[in-house]
């Protein structure tokens, strides 16, 4: 029989790290439960992990105790990793001896998930270094930050890279579960374990729920003015040499300039900003895919479609229709 972990953090003060350890392990507990009935036996010892007896969480409101301290296990197969809080370097420095046990067991053969800010305590590990990661959409720039080694793939729901998987923001790491549930056991109990939980299965993209708000926790005085400059103009087409002289910086240091301080070359943010500020039009108004289009700065259909699903995954009609209450009205 495998052995998974799912590691019960100290320090914590997030509902979500509750939901995502309970939810862990009731998912898997139900897999095994379906494997049983078919004569096969439970795949998984499923145990919560941790280094103290008791883990309270949002002020004492909840607790989870730890079945079995990480040092008494010498080996198992996979970690889970739930949701941290949002002060992400106090919840990793007060983890230090999981996160080496972690990174112990990862070279010893096991494979580890981390849930939404959980990437946090992994890429701490170093583990992470080259690969492919996800994690909440709004945690995206404090992570780059901290962790500019790491392959960040924001837009991912779940990324799965040499025995590292990772999931995007809070309740979809019920994506992650059945993904891992099918690539552990099979396809028909991952099904099974989606009807259960009534989880959408293959879901690929977090795009369409995040909101950009622009990065601007950076120093460059020069690029927040270029940004600044941007989103006050969004009904223009602005040119990057148009950028790039209005402030005085030749066209290529701007170009590095503006990707070293956000992480978006000059045009990918002109998009991001017009895309959010369509997203809401389309979201609080009646306005035509045209009206909205004109309004952002966009003349060509075809060409505010194919940037507008390429950063929120779906079609500007599909996205109306999802999340626009007054059209599902009608």
């Amino acid at each position: 029989m495998k052995h998974l972990s799912i590691i019960v953090p100290d320090g914590q003060s997030n509902l979500s790290s509750v939901a995502s350890i309970v939810g862990a392990y009731e998912i898997f507990t139900q897999a095994n439960g379906y494997r049983e009935k078919s004569g096969e036996g439970g795949l998984f010892k499923i145990q919560l992990a941790g280094i103290s007896e008791k883990a309270d969480f949002y002020d004492g409101l909840f607790s989870v105790k730890p079945q079995v301290h990480v040092s008494a296990i010498a080996k198992t197969d996979l970690i889970i990793i739930p949701s941290l809080n949002r002060g992400f370097r106090e919840a990793v420095s007060g983890n230090k001896m999981l996160i080496a046990w972690v990174e112990e067991q990862y070279k010893g053969g096991a494979e580890i998930a981390s849930i939404c800010t959980g990437a946090f305590m992994l890429a701490s590990t170093g583990l992470l270094d080259g690969k492919m990661c996800s994690t909440h959409w709004s945690a995206e720039e404090t992570f780059r930050q901290l962790f500019p080694k790491v392959n960040l793939q924001a837009d991912q729901l779940i990324t799965d890279e040499n025995g590292i998987y990772t999931n995007g923001g809070a309740y979809s790491f019920l994506n992650l579960m059945i993904y891992l549930v099918e690539k552990y056991y099979d396809r028909q109990t991952a099904i099974f374990c989606a009807k259960i939980f009534q989880i959408e299965m293959d879901r690929q993209s977090q795009s369409a729920f995040s909101i950009f708000t622009g990065q601007k926790q950076h120093g460059d005085e020069m690029v927040k003015e270029a940004q600044a400059y941007i989103e006050s103009r969004l009904h223009e087409k602005i040119s990057v040499d148009h950028l790039s002289s209005r402030f005085s910086v030749g066209r290529r240091n701007f170009d590095r300039r503006f990707v070293k301080a956000t992480g978006n070359t000059p045009v990918e943010y002109s998009q991001r900003v017009k895309i959010e500020v369509a997203k809401r039009a389309f979201e609080t108004s009646r306005k035509t895919v045209n009206e909205v289009m004109y309004e952002v700065g966009y003349s060509d259909v075809k060409a505010f479609r194919e940037v507008f699903r390429k950063i929120t995954g779906m079609s500007p009609l599909e996205y109306r229709g999802r999340y626009n209450k007054m059209n599902a009205m009608h």
